[in-house]
């Protein structure tokens, strides 16, 4: 049997680090990358997919509410197909950052509020 360790990681963004993803990179095989709405920016998500690429771990979009100051934790009132827009972004630009490091996306693992109003809603 093989199991999949999995982290969130790419939570850093502009001047702050959060995390330390160049360690933790080499005991995991799936990673979680957060999409730029809860955490994480450009420039660290393609760090973070060249990263995970070197390492040989499998890279997923890790997609939030855009809610930077609340880490994408805080129930967002939205409009109906905003969500479904919310996500489709993100998993864009995540594959984008993928494909652009030599692989490609893998999973999806919803982030924080969003992970749980998926949980509760179809």
């Amino acid at each position: 049997m093989q199991i999949d360790l999995n982290s969130d990681m790419g939570e850093s963004f502009g001047a702050y680090t959060i995390g330390e993803d160049d360690k933790i990179i080499r005991y995991i095989t799936s990673a979680n990358i957060a999409c730029g709405y809860h955490a994480g920016d450009p420039s660290v998500m393609a760090k973070t997919a060249a990263l995970a690429k070197q390492h040989g771990v499998g890279i997923g979009a890790h997609p939030g509410y855009p809610d930077l100051c609340g880490f994408g934790r805080r129930n967002l009132q939205t409009f109906p197909g905003e969500i479904r827009n919310y996500i489709l972004y993100q998993i864009g630009a995540m594959s984008a950052f993928a494909k652009s490091a030599g692989t490609s996306l893998q999973h999806v693992k919803p982030h924080g509020a969003l992970y749980n109003f998926a949980a509760k809603n179809e």
